[in-house]
């Protein structure tokens, strides 16, 4: 979550993209918050609960908005959020965790992204309404479904919104979404559909704050609408503000803000997605774009070969500070101890050479595919 705009915008430098691609993806920084982010950093950075590679503008102001810009709140948000990632074990659950019942489970709880607003903004779509929470325990668990939903959270932050950052020409960083609840009432909100939407609920609006842009409730009928007014209550001011709660006619609101070719047929619009089996199960978006994909891949590359340079850097200095603190200890092993240093320089600036010529290959083979692709559009 705190990686990828930095992440981006140092290797679009490197990999000698516009300067216009790079402010893209980084976003406009807006004066009026400019000083209050360098200050939760400093702060965040003089206890000891900040590394560079997370000190990215906007994800600092989520949660100074969160907090309406009080800097303390911000900051105990901010610590909280970084403890829970870490006992959460997020980053193992983004490398190790594999959600093999997928198919099984959208089956019986439909949902998933399906392309994006006029803005450029990822949909995300539920039809709340046809969840069958029985068949949905005998696929996964609720623990295992809520690490699902944490994995998909880290892919929207990281692939979904720099992707869309780079089709809307401009800053993506927050979703539209749509609950269908035709048939949800009182009686369908169990025990544990409560357990599991306010575990979801606090996940996503304590460590993931301000990424939505605005959420709409269709096909609210008086059963949802009796419901509404005791799920409110757990949301806070700011979260209410950007839903809307609609009846059945809701098309003309949708199409405000969603093209009609973006919008599954189940909603209005006339989406199939036969090719996939329905709307929900094809991740429709910029995302799976290939040369979008590959230009988020070669950023990355090129940002681990800059890290591994920086590793390397710091050890050269190192291995020569060393020499130049025994040199004064014993003169006699100076000469030798010089070579040592400059062997071992040596030695690391041959490794740069080799990542970057690797990484220069994979950028002209890159390159090369968009060439073949670019021909092939003008033919």
């Amino acid at each position: 979550m705190l990686n990828y705009p930095r992440k981006i915008r140092n290797s679009l430098k490197k990999l000698g993209r516009g300067k216009s691609l790079r402010i893209v993806l980084e976003g406009v920084h807006d004066p009026k918050y400019e000083q209050l982010v360098d200050s939760l950093r400093e702060q965040l950075f003089a206890e000891g609960h900040l590394m560079e590679r997370q000190t990215d503008y906007h994800s600092l102001l989520r949660f100074l908005r969160m907090s309406d810009f009080d800097l303390s709140k911000a900051k105990d948000k901010f610590v909280q959020c970084l403890r829970w990632r870490e006992e959460y074990g997020v980053d193992e659950i983004l490398k190790e965790f594999k959600f093999e019942e997928y198919a099984e489970v959208k089956k019986c709880y439909p949902h998933g992204y399906h392309g994006v607003d006029r803005n450029g903004r990822p949909i995300y779509i539920e039809r709340i309404g046809m969840v069958d929470l029985n068949a949905l325990l005998q696929a996964t668990t609720v623990d295992r479904f809520v690490r699902y939903h944490v994995s998909e959270l880290e892919k929207t932050l990281n692939i979904r919104f720099p992707a869309c950052s780079i089709a809307a020409k401009r800053h993506i960083a927050s979703i539209t979404s749509i609950l269908d609840v035709k048939g949800v009432g009182m009686s369908t909100f169990s025990k544990t559909a409560r357990s599991l939407f306010m575990e979801i609920q606090k996940i996503d609006s304590n460590y993931y704050p301000e990424t939505l842009n605005r959420l709409f409730i269709v096909n609210a009928g008086n059963g949802f609408r009796m419901l509404w007014k005791a799920l409110g209550t757990f949301l806070d001011a700011r979260t209410l503000a950007k839903i809307h709660v609609l009846g059945y006619n809701y098309l003309s609101n949708l199409l405000e803000v969603i093209d009609q070719s973006n919008l599954p047929s189940f909603l209005g619009g006339d989406c199939t997605c036969s090719d996939y089996g329905g709307c929900l199960f094809s991740d429709k978006g910029p995302w799976q774009n290939p040369e979008i994909l590959e230009m988020l891949q070669s950023a990355s590359i090129m940002e681990e070969t800059y890290d591994s340079e920086t590793d390397s850097d710091v050890a050269s200095e190192e291995a020569m500070g060393t020499s130049q603190n025994e040199d004064c200890g014993d003169g006699g092993n100076t000469e030798a101890q010089k070579i040592h240093a400059l062997e071992v320089a040596l030695m690391d600036t041959n490794k740069e050479i080799q990542a970057l010529k690797a990484a220069l290959d994979n950028m002209k083979a890159v390159l090369e595919r968009l060439e073949q692709h670019i021909k092939a559009l003008r033919v």
